[in-house]
């Protein structure tokens, strides 16, 4: 991409968004547009239709997306599946009338199958079920991704996906209800801290293991991506590193400076018993994470102690 091309970042708002942008400019990109929900609703075609022809953005980076936890995504599956879905076919089938250069589709690694070998790799999907607890979400990022793909095999295009796991870091959803794991135990361990509660009780038994990326170490590969592949496969995007809920339910703990009771509540779901990506093919391509989980850690409950809204998402 040449510094002076148009570039569309969509869902420049939400955390992934946001750290899309913030490295594009960083790297001296300075024609980027663009747009809040208010002026552009993606799930509306008509919309986006308009959007593209009038602005013919050269390049497009999808961030844009309906996101939530387990609890989120269990209540919700309809609403899941079919935002994401209207969304992502809207924009990717419009940037293909008019002419986009090139599309990045951001996805999630939850479009693997549950029961997956680890460290997933990419040539894993659709190899078998996938989790219950966020299938609706799962189902629209794979049609996603694999009208990507067929576009590229019908007609030329040059579009691409990558499937980022866990993120977490600067301008994250803090939602009580609807955030993921990391920004939800800052929340509920800094709220714990404050009001001098003597425990805190996280869902399951701690047992499950994940893999978490700061978000800006994503946008950093997705813009090296931009720049550097094609191709119908999806490329992920993690550090090849995994820990236990409860261990990081304790450090996080450890980072806000919460010294109370950590307590277990087994009777609510733990999800996908693992969920680790294989990277081999991100670091062919170049690209390493750089920040350790408890230094994001840290730079989130920064971010969290001085984001003002972070008590109404």
């Amino acid at each position: 991409m040449d510094t002076s091309a148009k570039i569309f970042v969509a869902g420049h708002r939400g955390m992934v968004g946001s750290a899309i942008v913030r490295e594009l400019q960083r790297q001296g990109y300075h024609n980027i547009i663009t747009r809040a929900h208010a002026n552009l609703d993606l799930t509306r075609q008509t919309e986006v239709e308009a959007f593209f022809r009038e602005e013919r953005p050269e390049y497009v980076f999808l961030a844009a997306a309906k996101v939530g936890g387990i609890v989120a995504n269990e209540t919700a599956l309809a609403d899941f599946m079919y935002q994401n879905m209207m969304l992502e076919m809207n924009v990717i089938h419009a940037a293909w009338q008019n002419g986009c250069r090139k599309l990045e589709f951001l996805g999630s690694s939850c479009i693997y199958p549950r029961m997956a070998p680890q460290p997933m790799t990419e040539s894993c999907l659709l190899t078998g079920s996938l989790e219950k607890t966020n299938e609706a979400y799962a189902l629209a990022k794979i049609s996603g991704l694999k009208y990507c793909e067929f576009l590229n095999r019908q007609y030329g295009t040059d579009f691409i996906s990558v499937m980022p796991t866990n993120l977490y870091g600067p301008n994250d959803n803090y939602h009580p209800e609807h955030s993921h794991v990391v920004p939800a135990l800052i929340r509920r361990f800094h709220e714990a801290k404050v009001n001098g509660s003597k425990s805190v009780t996280c869902w399951g038994d701690g047992s499950p293991l994940r893999e978490f990326l700061y978000v800006d170490d994503l946008a950093e590969l997705c813009v090296h991506l931009m720049n550097t592949y094609s191709g119908n496969e999806t490329v992920n995007a993690g550090t090849g590193k995994e820990i236990t809920i409860r261990a990081l339910t304790e450090l996080v703990a450890r980072v806000v400076g919460y010294e109370g009771e950590i307590c277990w509540d087994t009777s609510r779901p733990n999800g996908t018993p693992r969920k680790l990506l294989d990277v081999s093919k991100a670091t062919a391509l170049g690209w390493t994470y750089k920040t350790e989980l408890e230094d994001g850690l840290r730079l989130s409950y920064e971010d969290f102690l001085h984001n003002p809204m972070r008590a109404e998402r």
